[in-house]
C-alpha cells in the first residue's frame, strides 16, 4: 500500500508541474480539433432539425386559437 501511495504522489506532483509550467507533450485531439468538431456538430444538428421542422409534414398544432369552440353554458338547476 505504501508503494501505491508513493507512486500516486509522484504522479500527482508531475501533473501539477506540467500544468504549472505548460505541458511539453504534443497537442492532443481535443486541443487540435475540439472547436472544429463542436462547430460541425452544431451545424449538423441545426440542419437536421431545420429539415425536420419544415419538410416532413408534421402538423405541429402550435395554437388552438380559432379551432376550439367553447361549450354551451348550462344553467345550474335551482
Amino acid at each position: 500500500m505504501y508503494r501505491l501511495a508513493k507512486a500516486a504522489v509522484r504522479i500527482t506532483g508531475q501533473a501539477v508541474r506540467q500544468v504549472r509550467h505548460g505541458s511539453s507533450a504534443p497537442q492532443d485531439f481535443h486541443e487540435k480539433h475540439g472547436n472544429t468538431v463542436l462547430i460541425g456538430g452544431a451545424v449538423f444538428c441545426t440542419a437536421v432539425w431545420s429539415y425536420v421542422a419544415t419538410q416532413i409534414g408534421i402538423n405541429w398544432n402550435l395554437s388552438p386559437v380559432g379551432r376550439i369552440m367553447p361549450k354551451e353554458w348550462r344553467k345550474p338547476e335551482e
